[in-house]
């Protein structure tokens, strides 16, 4: 029998401190299932086992599917998990595909909402894209030596999860396989859940009594108005998950490019170098986590060295859409993902390849003509300037210009102190002339 005397952080203090009210952990697996979701149910399910009275742990899942790698290190807290982990699709309209089905098989207790659903957990590199329009149906390609082991082991492995937890394994194998599809209604007939319920607190109820399997030994399940402590993510998950998301990736990695783009070009108080260090590396943190291709990174850097060299050489036009097509190629190759939500929008790559296009080749150039017409007119502003005689000479000697002191020669005699009009620069000495009054 389960006692709870655990007072978590976040529960109110009257909860806490009443010793007859049992607390059950709740966490949230909700979109697809990527680096930062990983970790986070990882730590939830470790700190829940290593608080001695929390009796269980529930997940609510919602997932068009995700990483394998993210998948695995979930799936691995689960089993290793010495309290029950309850896995319930939820809330009404929720699925459990790809990804979400293999976590719904590991779980101790699988449940589901209502108008929910689960399967299609075939890998996606195996579904590949749709055929091109001109090729034969009645003649479909076979899958690589690569795929079917893919395939296969992806089926092994929900196979030993059904056989675990008990559960229908020949319907697992389907799913897989064949990307097959239950309704809550049919998943319970069909033996792949436990039970169907409207929401956590219901399923607690309907498990209180009920006796489940525990690695080598079965546990009953008592539950005496438990009070569920819904556990968010705390605010580095949220920030990995941010950091971690393709288009967030995506945009940190061009804003840390163009920033030390920007600074080299026009060097300054180091603002753009800074931001563009601090969005690269964190570009690259958030790449290492993800399925990069690094082929992608390498046509992105062609891109932009291209459009960088169209604004310094007048090459008509052909490294600039040379730049922008291995830019948009890059992008599209970038993240090596199947699903949507792992992938960088379109409508992001093509608006940030046109900016980056107007960017390189008219901002770029600009600040290329600004620097020289800098370098170009400093000295020739001199030209016409008033400027003090430091002392009295005639021929020559010493003047001071904006601050700076220039050597002077001049025809005429000059007296400390009177301003004179620089006429002409002849070398590093300065021509000068009598002021003409008005």
């Amino acid at each position: 029998m389960w006692v709870v005397l655990w007072p978590s952080i976040g529960i109110p203090t009257q909860v806490a401190n009443d010793k007859s009210i049992q607390t059950v952990a709740v966490i949230s697996i909700s979109g697809a299932i990527g680096p930062a979701v990983g970790d986070y149910v990882a730590k939830q399910i470790l700190l829940a086992n290593h608080q001695s009275q929390v009796p269980a742990l529930i997940i609510t899942l919602d997932t068009p599917g995700g990483l394998v790698s993210s998948l695995r290190d979930i799936n691995q807290a689960i089993l290793s998990s010495e309290i029950p982990i309850l896995c319930l699709v939820y809330p009404k309209g929720a699925r459990a595909a790809s990804a979400g089905t293999f976590i719904l098989y590991a779980c101790h207790v699988a449940a589901m909402a209502p108008a929910t659903t689960l399967g299609a957990a075939t890998p996606v590199s195996i579904g590949g894209g749709s055929s091109p329009p001109n090729q034969s149906e009645e003649k479909p390609e076979s899958p690589s030596a690569m795929e079917k082991k893919v395939l296969n082991d992806s089926i092994a492995y929900i196979r030993s999860l059904a056989q675990l937890r008990g559960r229908n394994a020949d319907w697992a194998e389907l799913a897989v396989r064949d990307a097959a599809t239950l309704s809550s209604k049919e998943a319970l007939e069909k033996n792949v859940i436990n039970l169907i319920a409207d929401s956590p607190k219901m399923l607690i109820n309907a498990l209180d009594g009920k006796t489940i399997n525990m690695g080598q030994a079965e546990l009953t399940l008592s539950f005496s108005e438990p009070f569920l402590d819904h556990r968010p993510p705390d605010w580095r998950d949220q920030f990995i998950s941010t950091i971690t998301d393709p288009n967030i990736a995506y945009l940190l990695l061009i804003i840390g490019i163009y920033g030390l783009l920007l600074e080299f070009y026009s060097p300054g108080f180091g603002v753009a170098g800074v931001v563009g260090s601090i969005c690269l590396l964190v570009a690259i943190y958030a790449f290492q986590m993800l399925p990069v291709n690094y082929v992608g990174i390498g046509l992105i850097m062609l891109g932009i060295g291209l459009l960088v060299a169209e604004s310094l050489v007048a090459s008509f036009g052909i490294l600039g859409f040379g730049g922008v097509a291995a830019f948009v190629l890059g992008s599209i190759f970038l993240i090596d993902s199947e699903i949507p939500e792992l992938r960088i929008s379109m409508p992001l790559i093509y608006i940030i390849a046109f900016t980056s296009a107007a960017f390189v080749v008219f901002v770029l150039r600009r600040v290329l003509q600004l620097r020289k017409s800098q370098v170009v007119s400093g000295i020739d502003n001199l030209i016409g300037a008033d400027a003090v005689v430091e002392a009295s000479f005639c021929g020559n000697g010493y003047i001071r210009v904006n601050g700076e002191r220039w050597a002077a020669m001049g025809s005429d005699e000059f007296v400390c102190g009177e301003v004179v009009t620089v006429e002409a620069i002849e070398g590093l000495t300065l021509r000068i002339r009598k002021r003409q009054e008005g």
